[in-house]
Protein backbone atom coordinates (compact mmCIF):
# COMPACT_ATOMS: atom_id res chain seq x y z
CA UNK A 1 0.00 0.00 0.00
CA UNK A 2 2.80 2.53 0.71
CA UNK A 3 4.16 1.98 -2.70
CA UNK A 4 1.11 2.62 -4.45
CA UNK A 5 0.44 5.81 -2.21
CA UNK A 6 4.26 6.77 -3.30
CA UNK A 7 3.58 6.06 -6.77
CA UNK A 8 0.37 8.23 -6.85
CA UNK A 9 2.55 11.30 -5.08
CA UNK A 10 5.61 11.01 -7.73
CA UNK A 11 2.52 10.89 -10.48
CA UNK A 12 0.99 14.10 -9.23
CA UNK A 13 4.36 15.75 -8.92
CA UNK A 14 4.87 15.03 -12.38
CA UNK A 15 1.71 16.33 -13.66
CA UNK A 16 2.04 19.60 -11.80
CA UNK A 17 5.85 20.18 -13.16
CA UNK A 18 4.61 18.96 -16.48
CA UNK A 19 1.67 21.98 -15.83
CA UNK A 20 4.56 24.25 -14.72
CA UNK A 21 7.03 23.17 -17.82
CA UNK A 22 3.69 24.13 -20.30
CA UNK A 23 4.03 27.59 -18.88
CA UNK A 24 7.29 28.02 -18.97
CA UNK A 25 7.62 26.73 -22.45
CA UNK A 26 5.09 28.86 -23.56
CA UNK A 27 6.72 32.11 -22.04
CA UNK A 28 10.09 30.98 -23.66
CA UNK A 29 8.45 30.45 -27.05
CA UNK A 30 6.40 33.79 -26.84
CA UNK A 31 9.50 35.85 -25.61
CA UNK A 32 11.55 34.43 -28.77
CA UNK A 33 8.97 34.38 -31.58
CA UNK A 34 7.77 37.88 -31.31
CA UNK A 35 10.34 39.53 -31.16
CA UNK A 36 10.36 40.46 -27.10
CA UNK A 37 14.10 39.95 -26.36
CA UNK A 38 14.71 42.40 -29.26
CA UNK A 39 12.80 44.82 -28.18
CA UNK A 40 13.87 45.02 -23.99
CA UNK A 41 17.37 44.88 -25.99
CA UNK A 42 17.34 47.70 -28.41
CA UNK A 43 14.23 49.66 -27.52
CA UNK A 44 13.36 50.46 -30.66
CA UNK A 45 10.48 48.58 -32.01
CA UNK A 46 7.29 47.26 -30.59
CA UNK A 47 6.79 43.83 -29.36
CA UNK A 48 4.83 41.56 -31.11
CA UNK A 49 1.67 42.34 -33.35
CA UNK A 50 -0.99 42.14 -30.69
CA UNK A 51 -1.84 38.12 -30.04
CA UNK A 52 0.14 37.71 -26.77
CA UNK A 53 -3.01 36.91 -24.79
CA UNK A 54 -4.40 34.64 -27.64
CA UNK A 55 -0.55 32.56 -28.14
CA UNK A 56 -0.73 33.13 -24.13
CA UNK A 57 -3.47 31.43 -23.43
CA UNK A 58 -4.03 28.04 -25.07
CA UNK A 59 -0.82 26.80 -23.39
CA UNK A 60 -2.11 28.49 -19.61
CA UNK A 61 -5.68 26.83 -20.07
CA UNK A 62 -3.93 23.32 -20.83
CA UNK A 63 -1.61 24.21 -17.26
CA UNK A 64 -4.56 24.78 -15.28
CA UNK A 65 -6.45 21.53 -16.48
CA UNK A 66 -2.92 20.04 -15.48
CA UNK A 67 -3.19 21.42 -12.48
CA UNK A 68 -6.72 20.57 -12.09
CA UNK A 69 -5.85 16.55 -13.14
CA UNK A 70 -3.22 16.89 -10.35
CA UNK A 71 -5.14 17.83 -7.47
CA UNK A 72 -8.17 16.00 -8.16
CA UNK A 73 -5.15 12.78 -8.17
CA UNK A 74 -4.19 14.41 -5.10
CA UNK A 75 -7.05 14.81 -2.84
CA UNK A 76 -9.52 11.83 -3.84
CA UNK A 77 -6.75 8.74 -4.04
CA UNK A 78 -4.42 10.04 -1.05
CA UNK A 79 -6.49 12.04 1.63
CA UNK A 80 -10.49 12.25 1.02
CA UNK A 81 -11.22 14.42 3.99
CA UNK A 82 -14.39 16.50 3.88
CA UNK A 83 -12.17 19.33 4.19
CA UNK A 84 -9.71 18.16 1.52
CA UNK A 85 -12.50 17.45 -0.73
CA UNK A 86 -14.08 21.20 0.05
CA UNK A 87 -10.46 23.16 -0.33
CA UNK A 88 -10.49 20.97 -4.09
CA UNK A 89 -14.19 21.72 -4.87
CA UNK A 90 -13.22 25.93 -4.40
CA UNK A 91 -9.83 25.37 -6.36
CA UNK A 92 -11.37 23.79 -8.75
CA UNK A 93 -14.37 26.63 -8.70
CA UNK A 94 -11.82 29.46 -8.79
CA UNK A 95 -9.42 28.15 -11.84
CA UNK A 96 -13.07 27.02 -14.07
CA UNK A 97 -13.85 30.13 -13.63
CA UNK A 98 -10.09 31.42 -14.70
CA UNK A 99 -10.61 28.98 -17.92
CA UNK A 100 -14.15 30.32 -18.64
CA UNK A 101 -12.80 33.34 -18.45
CA UNK A 102 -10.01 32.71 -20.59
CA UNK A 103 -11.99 30.93 -23.17
CA UNK A 104 -13.77 33.87 -23.42
CA UNK A 105 -10.74 35.83 -24.44
CA UNK A 106 -9.50 33.77 -26.70
CA UNK A 107 -12.92 33.60 -28.99
CA UNK A 108 -13.76 37.13 -28.64
CA UNK A 109 -17.88 35.76 -27.53
CA UNK A 110 -19.58 34.37 -25.02
CA UNK A 111 -20.43 30.82 -25.11
CA UNK A 112 -24.39 31.17 -25.85
CA UNK A 113 -23.72 33.78 -28.72
CA UNK A 114 -23.04 31.76 -31.93
CA UNK A 115 -20.12 32.53 -34.18
CA UNK A 116 -22.11 33.59 -36.89
CA UNK A 117 -23.54 36.80 -34.94
CA UNK A 118 -19.86 37.61 -33.71
CA UNK A 119 -18.88 38.10 -37.81
CA UNK A 120 -21.82 39.72 -38.40
CA UNK A 121 -21.14 42.54 -36.11
CA UNK A 122 -18.62 45.30 -37.57
CA UNK A 123 -15.22 45.52 -35.33
CA UNK A 124 -14.44 48.24 -33.46
CA UNK A 125 -11.20 47.98 -32.02
CA UNK A 126 -7.80 46.14 -33.33
CA UNK A 127 -7.99 43.20 -31.13
CA UNK A 128 -12.08 43.07 -32.66
CA UNK A 129 -10.73 43.10 -35.91
CA UNK A 130 -7.95 40.72 -35.41
CA UNK A 131 -10.45 37.83 -34.05
CA UNK A 132 -12.65 39.20 -36.60
CA UNK A 133 -9.98 38.06 -39.45
CA UNK A 134 -9.40 34.54 -38.26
Amino acid sequence: MGTIRHLIEWTSVGIEVLAVAVIVAAIVSLALTRGTVRYFLQRSTSPGDGETKPSLSKPLLMALELLVAADVLRTVVLEPTLYNVVALALLILVRTFLSWSMRVEIDGRWPWQSKASVRDQKPQTRRERILYNQ
